[in-house]
């Protein structure tokens, strides 16, 4: 019965591949590895994968599944899952944000990533990487695997700044063009962070995780800056800041200031983050321009939480050899990004950002669907807060005309 359920599972890859194979979306040449906005809908769709922890393909066993799910389950799964998704979704980015395979258990590094990535590959999408603290664990140094993913086919990730002295392993930025044909066209009007937030503490008298360190922040600021200035000062002048999503794979701390009651999601573990704050998200808050900011590593946690006008947002473990819960489905978070649209019909700067959860289950799933961003508010408070203000107007008219008529 395993045989035949991992015989299946490989021909639902191969079909899916084969399926796909030739069908890219011809990204033409946007500001960044030929990233833009689509024109028919306005819109940027961002795929973010988790903690897959491959491995050994069909060798390597599943965690933390349900009894009737647990034989012949491998990383078959997990491919399987992968090539769900990219079908349902159709992104034009795909991220994976670290733990990307699992070392310890990787007979070989290269093969391993080659494997987890290969649904992308096969579908000629636009995929870009970090790294966890998991990756470099087999036969490939952090450095090496950096270096292999940054080889790969439609990457579009890169392995570090050129001329910057930098900490880590894969910290770089990718900007997407407005939609072709329009003023634009040309410029960023959505900046993409990659940051690498390392692995364990090299530190002695600080245990624990690594962090986004100094030399990163100040990477990060300048190009923020950068950015910024482009886009507000070059032909056609910007009044607004270009928006940013940041991507990274160890918590900050600030992930732990949510409960229940300002959060979308779930929170079924504790936040694994540095023992010490590096001080990163008081970098981006004073940046003005990352809207939210997505990782992985603590895989039962997928929530989203508004802390100072920034979201910070979970993706909930994709992997089937990851740790996991049973009974809780692998899921992928997915972000759109909209234009706004002008009434002659002129695609202008980003209007809105939204997030969902794509479930691993029969039906595919999608769960807690939400508006992270809107430009000229600051979300749902700020929205709420209108609509009040609003009403409250309306009924100070009423009173006033009520007032005069007696």
């Amino acid at each position: 019965m395993a045989a035949r359920h991992g015989l299946f599972l490989l021909l639902v890859v191969a079909a899916a591949a084969v399926a796909y194979a030739g069908k890219g979306k011809g990204h033409d040449g946007g500001a960044s590895g030929g990233l833009r906005f689509r024109r028919e809908g306005g819109t940027f769709k961002v795929l973010q994968v988790a903690d897959m922890h491959y491995a050994d393909g069909r060798r390597t066993p599943c965690k933390d599944v349900l009894p009737a799910q647990d034989r012949g389950c491998s990383d078959l799964n997990t491919t399987a899952f992968l090539y769900r998704v990219l079908r349902a979704e159709d992104p034009d980015l795909v991220v994976f944000t670290g733990d990307n395979i699992y070392g310890a258990d990787s007979t070989d590094a290269a093969k391993s990533m080659d494997a987890a990535i290969a649904p992308a590959i096969a579908m000629r999408l636009p995929w870009a990487a970090v790294i966890g603290n998991h990756d470099q664990e087999g036969t490939l140094s952090r450095d090496g695997v950096m270096r292999h993913l940054v080889g790969m086919k439609n990457t579009l990730s890169r392995f570090n700044p050129e001329g910057v002295e930098i900490d880590g392993y894969g910290n770089y930025n990718l900007e997407v063009g407005g939609v072709e044909g329009t003023l634009l066209a040309n410029k960023s009007v959505l900046n993409l962070y990659f940051l690498d937030s390392g692995d364990y503490s090299t530190v002695p008298s600080i245990p624990g995780y690594g962090w986004i360190k100094a030399s990163q922040q100040a990477w990060f600021k300048k190009t923020s800056a950068s950015l910024q200035k482009n886009y507000t000062n070059e032909h056609p002048r910007q009044k607004d800041r270009t928006p940013a999503l940041a991507y990274f794979h160890i918590p900050l701390p600030e992930f732990g200031s949510f409960t229940a009651s300002n959060m979308t999601g779930v929170r079924q573990e504790g936040i694994s983050s540095a023992s010490i704050n590096s001080g990163f998200y008081t970098t981006m808050v004073e940046a003005g321009d990352v809207k939210a900011a997505f990782i992985g590593h603590d895989h039962l946690n997928d929530f989203c939480g508004k802390l100072t006008g920034i979201q910070l947002c979970y993706a909930g473990g994709f992997g089937y050899h990851a740790y996991g819960k049973a009974g809780w489905s692998r899921r992928a978070r997915v972000v759109s990004v909209q234009l706004e649209k002008m009434e002659g019909g002129e695609w202008q700067g980003v209007k809105s950002i939204k997030t969902w959860k794509r479930l691993d289950d029969q039906h595919l799933t999608t769960i807690d669907s939400e508006v992270l961003w809107n430009r000229g508010s600051n979300g749902k408070e700020l929205d709420l807060f209108m609509f009040m203000m609003l009403i409250l107007a309306y009924i100070n008219i009423l009173l006033s005309n009520c007032i005069g008529t007696v």
